[in-house]
């Protein structure tokens, strides 16, 4: 059967942070696509964290990167809402989380929140959290030692060498039924590029939301990152990141896109040096011989090692 080429593909995309609208939304937005990204909301650092706890509300910065990267505004006014104010009261925040925290706290819900920013996207574009709700996310150390708050897993003040063994939410919380919803309707369904626990973890452990995922019919896709991370991915490859995701949605990855271009050696150290929480190019010996592994030249052909969204979507729109 023919798909009809006029009717957009649904696809929902699933990430947070920089990595997943850079790299999925950027290349897909402006294709015949109806985009439903399902946000990273309990973040616990920087000016989400302290709108998160000054005014019981969910963490925007994510929801802020996807919205910039997928509205009608002009470069100008996004850039505007990216303003990070330099000192004072206001240092750390960005215009844009406290204009999602003065819409909230005008409404008192977050209903008619997400329907007014949805109406600036582009195209059938829509965003939505991933919980409404208040949890933690909590990684549990080989050693026993529990860390609490995706701050805390993210920019690590422990022994980094040690190995999360274990990652839950605190308390429970379940996702928002239209996130569900989508999710049944997809036709294909894109996981990161992004963090593995502080950011795609924090994401699929909401309840309903990997089940929904596992029965879904929709293609489950995950772009893997292009380097580790030190405190979260040490020493992974591609199929530690694999085992990571399938071990969470109870179920297997129909394809799996990953960088197999090494840059040379100069550049990696440039690069390295201005992210230190960088540690290596994430390595792809020895994966099985299955279809759904796709390797290719993904990164930018000069500057940061980050996945170029055009090769990207190529592939992604060829699946």
């Amino acid at each position: 059967m023919f798909r009809n080429p006029f009717i957009k593909k649904k696809i929902v995309c699933i990430g947070g942070g920089n990595a997943m609208p850079k790299a999925v939304l950027r290349g897909l937005k402006d294709k015949n696509t109806e985009l439903f990204v399902v946000s990273c909301v309990l973040d616990s650092g920087g000016s989400s964290g302290k709108l998160r706890k000054e005014f019981d509300i969910i963490s925007p910065g994510d929801i802020r990167r996807a919205f910039t990267e997928l509205c009608i505004f002009k470069e100008t006014e996004k850039d505007l809402l990216n303003f990070r104010f330099p000192k004072g009261e206001l240092s750390e925040h960005t215009l844009g989380n406290l204009f999602f925290a003065a819409m909230f706290l005008k409404e008192r819900s977050y209903k008619p929140v997400f329907e007014k920013m949805n109406s600036f996207l582009m195209g059938n574009h829509r965003i939505l959290p991933s919980t409404i709700h208040k949890a933690d996310l909590v990684a549990v150390l080989e050693n026993g030692q529990k860390i609490i708050g995706e701050m805390n897993i993210d920019s690590p003040q422990h022994n980094t060498n040690l190995k999360i063994k274990e990652i839950f939410l605190e308390p429970e919380v379940h996702a928002c039924p239209q996130t569900v919803r989508r999710i049944k309707e997809a036709e294909m369904v894109i996981i990161g590029p992004g963090d593995i626990y502080s950011s795609l973890m924090q994401v699929l452990l909401v309840k309903g939301t990997a089940d929904t995922i596992k029965i879904s019919k929709a293609k489950k896709v995950y772009v893997c990152n292009a380097m580790t991370k030190k405190g979260e991915s040490n020493g992974f490859g591609v199929s530690d990141f694999v085992k990571e995701i399938e071990k969470c949605l109870k179920c297997e990855l129909d394809y799996v896109i990953y960088n197999n271009k090494m840059p040379n050696e100069n550049r990696l150290n440039k690069y390295k040096q201005e992210h230190p929480e960088l540690l290596e190019m994430v390595k792809f010996d020895n994966l099985p011989k299955e279809k759904k592994y796709i390797g290719a030249d993904l990164l930018f052909d000069e500057g940061e090692l980050a996945h170029d969204s055009d090769k990207l979507a190529k592939i992604l729109l060829k699946i």
